[in-house]
């Protein structure tokens, strides 16, 4: 199994697949395999002279984006992070599930858990580098993409992943949702004092006909919008790559000062 990792530290490279089209199953019961549905994508991240008038690469956010094919399982690996969190994630998640070689009946199963260890991991490490808890302010989102039916999130501090479903935005808030059995979500170390930016959330939801796309973004689109208008904003824009330059953009002329960096994948 060929690993092919992107991490990335440019801010508008555009990358893109597209599979052979054909029409989305619901719990992968088709003819023909789930991972066959085309998924596209596109990225920007604006850079520090832009927003703070300084020019440190070592504060920028970074955008990793892997793909891999196990058997009949295809894997897609979208995600955000900080300069704190740096290749932390995605370096345990190449070791611990990309490179395990796990059985395709293993995956559904192991990766939110994997996920999770991941994220608590790199925290740890971050903490201990800046040897303050309080002052440790991490941001990080990301996804992984099961064969094209199913989102596995996680988000730490303030960055987000918000979900269009026919038009309607959803954010993994780590409460689970009592009017639709599709949602879960679980927030760890709940009913503790921890400041937002020591939270960590992990949620998962099923890909169907009326899922259309999915943002991943820093603060400094959040700061300025909310979910919905976020939606809004770019659900006309077919191309992703356009849609995330889009919000980077609407960020800006809300003059957010924070860290902007967004990616949109989309399920056509």
């Amino acid at each position: 199994m060929g690993i092919r990792d992107f991490h990335i530290k440019v801010k508008a490279l555009r990358l893109s697949c597209l599979g052979n089209r054909g029409r989305r199953s619901f719990h992968g019961v088709a003819n023909k395999p789930s991972w066959m549905v085309p998924i596209t994508h596109g990225h920007h991240v604006v850079e520090h002279d832009v927003i703070k008038g300084g020019s440190d690469d070592s504060e920028f956010d970074s955008v990793v984006i892997q793909r891999e094919q196990i058997g009949d399982t295809e894997l897609w690996y979208f995600g955000i992070f900080d300069a704190l969190i740096g290749d932390g994630v995605t370096k345990y998640l190449q070791s611990n599930f990309f490179y395990k070689n796990l059985k395709e009946s293993h995956l559904r199963r192991k990766t939110k858990e994997t996920l999770k260890r991941a994220y608590l991991g790199a925290r740890t490490k971050a903490r201990e580098a800046q040897k303050s808890e309080e002052k440790c302010i991490i941001g990080s989102t990301s996804v992984m993409v099961i064969n094209g039916e199913k989102l596995v999130m996680a988000n730490m501090g303030d960055y987000r992943t918000v979900l269009c479903r026919d038009g309607v935005a959803y954010q993994t808030t780590g409460r689970y949702n009592q009017s639709s059995k599709r949602h879960w979500f679980r927030r760890l170390f709940s009913g503790t004092k921890r400041s937002k930016a020591s939270e960590l959330v992990v949620g998962g939801d099923w890909i169907d006909s009326y899922t259309e796309f999915v943002i991943l973004a820093s603060n400094g689109i959040w700061e300025v919008m909310k979910n919905q208008e976020a939606v809004n904003l770019i659900r006309h824009i077919e191309d992703p790559q356009e849609a995330a330059e889009c919000l980077a953009k609407e960020a800006l002329v809300r003059m957010s000062r924070s860290n902007i960096s967004c990616l949109v994948i989309r399920f056509d």
